[in-house]
């Protein structure tokens, strides 16, 4: 059994480091457990965040691992978490290597699961050819020849967005709704609808995607498809603890307030695994937010035990 952690961090992405460095600086006794998968692994370059804009992403991880090297209160671990079980004054973590820790206090940043549509090809562009993002991808593919696979109400959004960088769109209705209204919006722009089905992304022999194939045959030139995957929270952690769940964006996530606090005691998260909206940048200041809250709390339960040992021998003398 180890000496009891602060705060032990489930996930070392931008949201955890960013709180593993507040709670340094603050000489918290900090385990950041990582297992080196983040979301954003699949990208070559991050954007949109300011001062790092088009840097790889794992090199910006590195660089953050890095900054806490000068906090020693603070460790890094490559691992994974198996269990957690709530104690009388905080929570008891086994790791997959078999090490049980204990900690006050848990941050859960360990991001989403993108659930890829079932067509061919697909997932072997993800994050190269077949994209999310039109805001951190979409300067990268002005220009071009620019599919956008619906996948729900906000694609034909995405399309629009799409067209203040291309002039040639297509978007791949694919069997899902379109509205009328959506489709005069689509036209009027001249993003041309294409309602035939999808059988597959094709590459050229190097990598590159080329083309959209549609069931009947017919393959229509692209440079790169938008498509609109299923996020899915890694919350199963939180769930397993009885973590309350809110339906935001069609799904089930955390209810975290704006801190980060869940409504276990002791339990907190940030990042994607509150939020699939959760850019780079947006899980850095949910970090941040939650480490300096983390701290806050912490010192509110210091103060409360050093009043408690303080009153004890008073007590005692008074009885006496």
């Amino acid at each position: 059994m180890n000496t009891t952690w602060d705060v032990i961090i489930v996930g070392g992405g931008s949201a955890g480091l960013s709180a593993a460095i507040m709670l340094g600086r603050s000489r918290r006794r900090v385990l950041v457990i990582d297992e080196g998968r983040p979301r954003n692994r699949v990208a070559a370059h991050t954007h949109g965040v300011l001062g790092r804009d088009h840097t790889s992403p794992l090199e910006l991880l590195a660089d953050g691992r890095r900054e806490l090297e000068r906090y020693d209160s603070v460790t890094v671990h490559a691992d994974g978490v198996v269990t957690a079980a709530p104690l009388d004054d905080g929570f008891e973590v086994l790791l997959r290597s078999g090490a049980v820790h204990r900690t006050r206090r848990m941050l859960l940043a360990t991001g989403l699961r993108d659930e890829l549509p079932d067509i061919s090809g697909l997932a072997e562009q993800w994050g190269r050819g077949v994209v999310v993002c039109p805001y951190c991808d979409g300067w990268e593919m002005r220009d071009r020849r620019i599919a956008i696979l619906a996948g729900g109400a906000a694609s034909t959004h995405q399309a629009q967005l799409m067209r203040q960088l291309s002039e040639d769109v297509t978007y791949l209705v694919n069997g899902s709704d379109l509205p009328d209204e959506a489709h005069a919006a689509l036209v009027a722009r001249g993003i041309a609808v294409e309602d035939r089905l999808v059988a597959g992304v094709e590459s050229d022999a190097v990598g590159t995607l080329k083309a959209v194939r549609l069931a009947d045959g017919t393959a229509v030139p692209a440079d790169a498809v938008f498509a609109a995957p299923t996020p899915t929270p890694a919350d199963g952690l939180a769930r397993s603890l009885g973590a309350r769940v809110v339906d935001r964006q069609g799904a089930s996530w955390l209810d975290v307030d704006p801190m980060g606090r869940t409504s276990v005691p002791g339990l907190w998260a940030a990042g994607n695994v509150t939020d699939a909206r959760s850019s780079v940048p947006f899980a850095m200041a949910a970090g941040n937010m939650a480490g300096a809250g983390l701290d806050a709390e912490l010192v509110e339960e210091d103060v409360r035990a050093a009043l408690t040992t303080l009153a004890a021998p008073l007590s005692r003398a008074a009885a006496s």
